[in-house]
């Protein structure tokens, strides 16, 4: 495609409705006391309503350009909601719940909209914590009273007497088409801007390196991963759990799930594939239908992952992505071949992500904070050097909305399309497979040595003791120097001394580790509610500070 030809994400979804139109689009599981109940719709029931939700939004008032923040649980009306804006050209924002109510406020202040289309809670904390003042011209209510202001979909749609289909809006390839705000787990939440280039680029990953082909159905558990079943042909199956936050979601609805409707596919992050895996095992559960699990959001251990494919068929893979907001996929890696990386990430290699999807150019640059404005390809560090992942590809973002420091920041400009810095640390071998090496702004840079989290954490993660760990920096006589903070499966089954003594021995073992001589075990790791995976170093940096004080 040449960059004025126009495009809509949905044409994909028009495709669908009109190649096989009774075929399952959605099916919504619903848990009313302890019976499962679900909610289905076809393509071209999809395609139909969507049609009549632009058409609606447009007579309400809404335009193509507008921005409308999205918040709505996944459903039958999420689906024919987001399309329907898609349509129209109204640019959906985004905003995961999760990242708290101070961060909430000022995604939405920085957006401005002009619309916020809820569920009544929504409208409720809107209200009450003056989300969007001053800027929405239009409340839309979903699934519910409309008693917080504005007007109930249901009522704008039913005075809205045009039923043909709708003149899809088409935009140039790098228009913005929506804003998905980053999660803020590692620092404040940004707005990317998403092109209907990008999701067209992402759709084509799904296709050709992950093999997603029409009537699979896939068992969706992010809300933004499951839009892209319709538009593939695939079934998105929802089940009851809060997608906010996956380490409370009950295994036995989720396999319930995936057997009804037989799902080809799974999407879910990591601490859902530990919850599965330990669930399934425990019940010797196999799901029998599945071709594929698709896990990304953050690095699954590797133990997790092993334990997870004894619930799988032979040959049937764990396909972990590397990637982010600003650009996903990056790299993919199958579980037969990270398995067999065992050994290197249990002594300091890092964690491998495989090898970059089709179209995606991965570079490695030495670690700097400043800015760097145009790209030289002798910028590029040789295989086996550790620095920050450079990304380039269509399914990359070109900014930040509103936020041109942060764009600058990320950014490096090229001649085809601007590269992406990805804030992590890694290393390309000698065969072009990325190796990850854990955030930027978590390495710890002492007089002596650079620290790197992900490679330190996993040696010491060898110990049977630890459920998890964390390299943080503190000063001491003004010195910046490496602390382990460490997690313990069983607190009361080894005395502090014994098991210092003996993450002593192994720092001393390690290039990576040695010179970590600072040890404190913390009771239960601050964790980020999505990936239950990320944790905040930050906030364990403050405590361990304070821990040497005392």
């Amino acid at each position: 495609m040449s960059d004025h030809q126009t495009c809509n994400f949905c044409r994909h979804l028009i495709d669908a409705a009109t190649a096989f139109p009774d075929s399952l689009a959605v099916a919504v599981q619903k848990k009313q006391f302890s019976k499962l109940t679900y909610q289905e719709i076809d393509f071209s029931t999809l395609n139909k309503r969507s049609d009549r939700i632009a058409h609606a939004l447009n007579q309400f008032g809404l335009k193509s350009g507008d921005k409308a923040v999205l918040m709505v649980k996944p459903s039958v009306d999420f689906f024919e909601l987001t399309f329907a804006l898609f349509k129209a050209g109204i640019v959906p924002v985004v905003i995961d719940p999760g990242m708290g109510i101070k961060n909430l406020k000022q995604c939405i202040a920085e957006v401005q909209p002009d619309a916020f289309i809820g569920i009544p809670k929504a409208h409720i904390a809107r209200r009450l914590l003056g989300w969007g003042k001053g800027a929405i011209k239009y409340n839309i209510t979903v699934g519910g009273a409309s008693l917080w202001g504005g007007a109930s979909l249901n009522k704008i749609i039913n005075h809205c007497s045009v039923q043909t289909p709708y003149p899809m809006v088409k935009l140039t390839q790098d228009k913005m088409a929506a804003i998905l705000f980053t999660s803020g787990s590692t620092g404040s939440p940004k707005g990317v801007v998403y092109s209907h280039r990008m999701f067209e680029a992402q759709i084509s990953v799904l296709k050709n390196d992950y093999k997603i082909a029409h009537g699979e159905r896939d068992l969706a558990t992010f809300p933004l991963f499951s839009l892209f079943g319709p538009a593939l042909g695939m079934a998105s199956i929802i089940p009851a759990m809060d997608a906010s936050k996956p380490i409370t979601a009950n295994p036995d609805t989720i396999f319930a799930a995936i057997n009804k409707y037989h799902c080809t596919n799974l999407f879910a992050n990591p601490a859902l594939i530990e919850l599965l895996g330990r669930a399934g095992e425990s019940h010797a559960v196999k799901l029998q239908s599945l071709q594929r699990v698709i896990s990304a959001g953050a690095p699954a251990t590797l133990s997790s992952i092993k334990r997870f494919t004894t619930l799988l068929n032979s040959g049937v893979e764990i396909l972990t992505s590397y990637g982010a907001t600003e650009a996903l996929p990056v790299s993919k890696i199958a579980s037969s071949a990270l398995l067999k990386t065992t050994n290197i990430t249990d002594t300091g290699g890092g964690i491998c992500v495989g090898y970059p999807v089709d179209g995606m150019t991965v570079a490695i640059i030495k670690i700097t904070e400043k800015t760097i404005t145009t790209w030289q390809d002798d910028l590029s560090l040789p295989p086996y050097e550790i620095g920050e992942i450079v990304v380039q590809g269509p399914q990359v973002s070109q900014c930040y909305y509103q936020r041109e420091n942060a764009t600058l920041a990320a950014k490096i400009e090229d001649t085809k399309r601007p590269r992406h810095r990805m804030g992590d640390l890694g290393y390309l071998d000698s065969d072009g497979q990325l190796w990850m090496c854990g955030r930027k702004s978590h390495r710890v840079d002492s007089i002596e040595k650079s620290y790197y989290s992900i490679p330190c954490e996993r040696i010491f993660n060898t110990h049977s003791a630890i459920k998890r760990s964390a390299l943080v920096a503190v000063k001491i006589g003004g010195k910046t120097t490496p602390l382990l903070c460490v997690e313990l499966h069983n607190r009361s089954a080894q005395k502090a001394e014994t098991l210092f003594a003996e993450l002593h021995k192994i720092a001393n073992k390690n290039n990576q580790t040695m010179g970590i001589t600072l040890f404190l075990i913390h009771k239960n790791f601050p964790m980020d509610i999505r990936h239950n995976a990320k944790i905040y170093r930050e906030k364990l940096a403050i405590w361990a500070e304070k821990q040497l004080k005392d």
